[in-house]
C-alpha cells in the first residue's frame, strides 16, 4: 500500500511548487530519477505527461486575464511544437547517458543564472 504513497507526495509537492513558478517539472524529473530509481528517459516521459495538464491550464487563465501576447503566441507555437517533436525523434535511438551530463550542466547554469538575477536586483535596490 505504501508503494504509491512517496510518487503521489512527489508529484503533489512538484505540483505545488509549479503553480509557485518554481521549476516542478524538473524536481519531479530529479525525484524520479535520483530517489525512486526511475530510468531517466521514463522519467522525462512522466514529466512530460506531468507538464500537459499543468501548462492547459496555466496558458488558459493567462489567456484570459489578458497576460499573452497574441502575435508571439502565434508565431511560435507550430514551430516550437515542430522542434520539440523532431528533437525528440531524433534522440530517440540515443542513449540516455549522453543526456546526463549535458542536462546537469544545464541545470547548474539554470540555477547560477537565477541566483545571478535576484542578486543583481538586490544590489540595485541598495
Amino acid at each position: 500500500m505504501t508503494e504509491w504513497l512517496l510518487p503521489a507526495l512527489a508529484g503533489l509537492a512538484t505540483g505545488v511548487l509549479s503553480a509557485w513558478g518554481v521549476g516542478g517539472g524538473t524536481l519531479l524529473l530529479l525525484c524520479m530519477t535520483l530517489f525512486l530509481g526511475v530510468e531517466q528517459r521514463e522519467a522525462q516521459a512522466i514529466n512530460l505527461l506531468f507538464f500537459l495538464p499543468t501548462a492547459g491550464v496555466g496558458l488558459f487563465l493567462h489567456g484570459r486575464n489578458g497576460y499573452l501576447d497574441g502575435p508571439a503566441w502565434r508565431w511560435s507555437a507550430l514551430p516550437g511544437a515542430a522542434a520539440a517533436l523532431a528533437a525528440a525523434l531524433l534522440t530517440l535511438g540515443w542513449d540516455t547517458e549522453l543526456f546526463r551530463v549535458p542536462f546537469g550542466i544545464y541545470l547548474l547554469y539554470a540555477g547560477g543564472s537565477m541566483l545571478w538575477s535576484v542578486w543583481k536586483q538586490r544590489g540595485q535596490k541598495k
